[in-house]
């Protein structure tokens, strides 16, 4: 096993980060100083990656289309309703059950419900595997304790459950079972712990940040001018002074945009143009953008880009969205909530659900004409009754007569659907 002391981890510092100062701090890779297997150990290689300013985790976000796509996914999965749903005839929420309470209101003393799943989601986005503790007091679950990622050794047992072993800063090492342990996972290839599709399009990601280095070199050191001034003689100082300062001053601004421009002794203007290689450049970070939206499944629209319409389509363009990569999150979710959360013998009864309905109502226009013929409009058979659909609106129920009722569609005024009686 080949052994790294610290004057040869900071010399690989100054070769991958060169601009790095004598007394910067060390990185948090140099804990774990002298445990790297050799030069082609991947975990050398991330320290690597660390010293050349990457950062030794979620350096992947400092790419705008990276942290667009994944606060999208995780700003959508935080902010909806997670409910305890009891099915059945009778279907409704159950507020009794000790999850509903952790899911909808309170995980843990010190986080709201959004910030508990947005964290647990960006874990399960960067490492491919989200942990949370469960603390258990009288056989009911009392709180969530969100746990670092890279700290959790997932395992099966021989008895067919999972043993995590996790690796606390204060308590070393805590073996923790099954039934303590929340366990979001992503794709995987053994079922026990799961591929990071971030680290997977690894190469991608860096080639979008590598792109975005260049366009900043060219504005840091590149010639930004936007053209020459040529003259068939070397000016005066009195004429190149009196040209300079028109330039900076009568012409500078933009209140000077699209003004004719004196210029003396001959002077004639070139407008420097773009270069087939800024095109290019220009060209290949667009690509970039597309492999990061294909990673994630996100639409282009989404991303706020400008060659993309926001007409009439965006409204199909978010259900797709919905349909073919939120429904893929909100699905491992609720499952493994309930294999955590739910009792053996009330996984039939509970379910735990997203609102997704909160996502999916639409203009008031729409709404409208949905309501509308729910409630039987039009001669169509009834499925909500007036105070469901005050529910929907989050409005007070109503207490009048018939609002709990479907109404009949014959009883409403009206000529009727039906055709009239033989005589």
């Amino acid at each position: 096993m080949s052994r790294f002391n610290e004057a040869q981890l900071q010399s690989l510092d100054r070769f991958w980060n060169p601009l790095a100062e004598s007394s910067a701090p060390p990185f948090n890779a140099r804990a774990e100083a002298g445990q790297f297997k050799g030069m082609d150990d991947p975990a050398l290689l991330e320290f690597m990656r660390a010293a050349g300013g990457q950062g030794s985790g979620g350096y992947q976000l400092r790419n705008m289309a990276v942290l667009r796509c994944v606060s999208l996914i995780c700003g959508t999965l935080g902010m909806l309703p997670l409910n305890v749903i009891e099915a059945g005839p009778a279907k409704r929420v159950a507020t009794e059950h000790p999850a509903h309470r952790l899911l909808r209101l309170k995980p843990n003393p010190w986080q709201t419900p959004i910030e508990f799943k947005r964290q647990m989601e960006l874990a399960r986005q960067r490492h491919g595997d989200a942990y949370a503790r469960i603390v258990w007091s009288a056989g009911r679950p009392i709180h969530l304790i969100p746990l670092e990622s890279t700290a959790v050794d997932a395992d099966l047992g021989d008895d067919w459950r999972m043993v995590y072993r996790y690796n606390s800063k204060k308590r070393g090492e805590v073996i923790l079972k099954q039934e303590e342990v929340l366990h979001v996972r992503d794709i995987s290839v053994d079922g026990v712990t799961s591929l990071s599709r971030m680290k997977l399009a690894d190469r991608a990601i860096r080639l979008a940040l590598d792109a975005e280095r260049a366009a900043s070199r060219i504005f840091e050191t590149g010639n930004m001018a936007g053209g020459a001034i040529e003259v068939p003689a070397a000016l005066s100082d009195e004429a190149y002074a009196r040209m300079r300062a028109s330039l900076d001053t009568e012409y500078a601004g933009a209140s000077a945009a699209q003004k004719w421009m004196l210029l003396e002794e001959g002077g004639k203007a070139n407008k420097f143009g773009s270069t087939a290689q800024e095109a290019q450049h220009v060209e290949n970070r667009n690509a970039q953008v597309e492999e990061v939206a294909r990673l994630f499944g996100v639409p282009r629209p989404l991303l706020f880009l400008d060659d993309t319409s926001w007409g009439s389509g965006i409204e199909q363009l978010g259900i797709f969205f919905l349909q073919y990569t939120m429904l893929e999150h909100f699905t491992n979710w609720e499952q493994a909530i309930a294999r955590a959360l739910i009792a053996e013998r009330d996984l039939e009864r509970y379910q735990p659900k997203f609102n997704v309905r909160a996502l999916m109502r639409g203009t008031l226009k729409d709404q409208a004409d949905f309501f509308a013929k729910a409630l039987g409009s039009g001669g169509t058979k009834p499925w909500h009754t007036q105070n469901e659909i005050r529910d929907l609106l989050d409005y007070p129920e109503s207490d009048q007569a018939g609002t709990n009722d479907l109404i009949n569609p014959m009883t409403q005024k009206g000529k009727s659907n039906e055709p009239p009686a033989a005589a």
